[in-house]
């Protein structure tokens, strides 16, 4: 091989395209928008796999289509392609993904002279490429842009390597051969952290108010039992958060703030994201098996609840709020089945009137934030501008159901038994009634974050307003 430090520039430059030109991978990405679109495809896969992966990928490109104009390319990389073809230089776009979205990127991008991509019957990557490219350009030299492992052998037998965001593999070779280099953006504990949401857990401490209501707390044995069942509900939420990414990909590219998440960003590979996530299931499967076998049927319930959440429930107009209300309703009952607290319906009744005003505001919020037209439905969802002054009105009126319940329990032989001073948990009415009330008037404003749960959790007033009601809960009146 000539040196890959050659500055030859009048040699044509091959251009790989998954984790290259763009950091994703289309075939995981079709995958996805393929079961999105019905998961009984699932059964349609492997059968398509055994006739070759080239099948495989033009089957999928036969029913599921791409916007070049979302993707996210490597821009650094993009305007040096731009660069060199403004210069005169050829570029050839070379890929293992199939034809029909190789050839909508080349002309999305405009700068490709030829595209090499998967057909049915061959697959466009490693030696397939470079027995390909070498008999393509016979005796003419070609420079050669690729990522990965099963770019190496196309490295070796081009005359000038150009490697961009490199795995391991490649990374190795480039520092053998001092390749030219366009290294991926950085990522640290912070970006791995965002994308399992952590700041999302917070939602789980609902299993923690069973045994606090029923004040059993300070038992270790239960508070262990809550603890392990915290982590269980976060590390399973943490998988679905995963999934329900690499589902909404194209969705989330068009928002202007997830489109910054981990992996429509591209910052994550898909690939990682499922290796991820399985590991996330399998923790919490393996927490759940400590603790009654109640609260492993409640978590798997939350596991197909949230999952049909994202696949299909959540475009449902009234249907997604209501299961949002619901999957914060099976984390209470999760705390109750974790320690086999017996479940309240006060509790239960407070909380689906509660969350529901609370999903109904993330839903005013996209209307608000989305500019569309009259008759037209927010991507991925089943609402129109119209509706927005109904969903307000559903939500507020929720807020007071809530607000009701809550009284009604105060007022009830329940909380006779539990508190000697029943008087004190009358202000709660109130605190409920601000808390809900406030985030309403906020959203009417557009002073709202999308997700009303977050801002609860970081907005300074709310946790004030949360703790007198905390402490006059615990402390003022607790049974004697």
């Amino acid at each position: 091989m000539v040196d890959a430090r050659s500055d030859n520039k009048t040699v044509d430059l091959v251009v790989d395209l998954d984790g290259t030109l763009i950091a994703t991978d289309l075939l995981w990405e079709s995958t996805f928008q393929l079961l999105k679109q019905n998961m009984l495809y699932l059964f349609l896969l492997p059968l398509w796999a055994l006739k070759g992966k080239g099948h495989l990928k033009h089957q999928i490109s036969l029913r599921v289509a791409i916007d070049p104009a979302i993707l996210p390319y490597r821009g650094e990389f993009v305007a040096y392609l731009r660069e060199e073809h403004r210069k005169g230089r050829r570029l050839v776009l070379a890929t293992g993904a199939a034809r029909k979205f190789a050839e909508s990127i080349a002309a999305y991008l405009g700068f490709f002279d030829a595209v090499y991509a998967t057909d049915e019957t061959r697959n466009l990557t490693s030696v397939h490429k470079t027995k390909f490219l070498l008999e393509t350009f016979g005796d003419v030299k070609f420079a050669y842009a690729g990522n990965s492992r099963a770019d190496v052998p196309v490295f070796d037998a081009a005359s000038e390597a150009v490697v961009v965001a490199p795995d391991r593999a490649a990374a190795k070779w480039q520092r053998t051969h001092s390749a030219k280099l366009f290294d991926a953006p950085k990522t640290d504990w912070k970006t791995f952290a965002r994308m399992l949401r952590v700041h999302q857990w917070m939602k789980n401490t609902l299993i923690f108010v069973p045994p606090i209501l029923d004040h059993e707390i300070m038992n270790w044995q239960i508070l262990i039992n809550s603890i392990v069942a915290f982590f269980a509900f976060s590390f399973a939420a943490s998988a679905i958060y995963i999934v329900n990414d690499l589902f909404d990909l194209p969705l989330d590219r068009q928002h202007a703030r997830k489109r910054n998440r981990a992996f429509a960003s591209g910052l994550f590979s898909i690939s990682f994201g499922l290796k991820v996530a399985i590991a996330l299931l399998a923790l919490a499967g393996l927490l759940a098996t400590q603790l009654p076998w109640v609260f492993s049927a409640v978590l798997l319930v939350y596991l197909i609840s949230t999952t049909a959440y994202s696949l299909s429930l959540k475009r449902m107009l009234l249907i997604d709020v209501l299961t949002l209300a619901g999957l914060y309703t099976l984390r209470i009952l999760a705390g109750s089945a974790a320690n086999q607290i017996e479940g309240s319906f006060w509790l239960l009744a407070f909380s689906s009137f509660f969350f529901l005003s609370l999903a109904l505001v993330k839903r005013y919020v996209e209307l608000q934030n989305t500019a569309l037209v009259e008759k037209n439905r927010i991507a991925g969802r089943g609402y129109r501008q119209a509706d927005r002054e109904v969903v307000a009105q559903c939500g507020v009126s929720s807020a007071f159901a809530a607000a009701l319940v809550l009284a009604l329990y105060v007022n009830s032989d329940a909380v006779v038994s539990l508190y000697s001073y029943p008087w004190l948990i009358w202000p709660l009415c109130p605190i409920v009634l601000y808390l809900n009330i406030r985030i309403w008037i906020l959203a009417h404003r557009g002073e709202m974050h999308d997700d009303p749960v977050v801002f609860i959790i970081s907005d300074w007033r709310s946790q004030i307003v949360i703790a007198i009601g905390a402490a006059l809960l615990l402390y003022g009146g607790m049974r004697s």
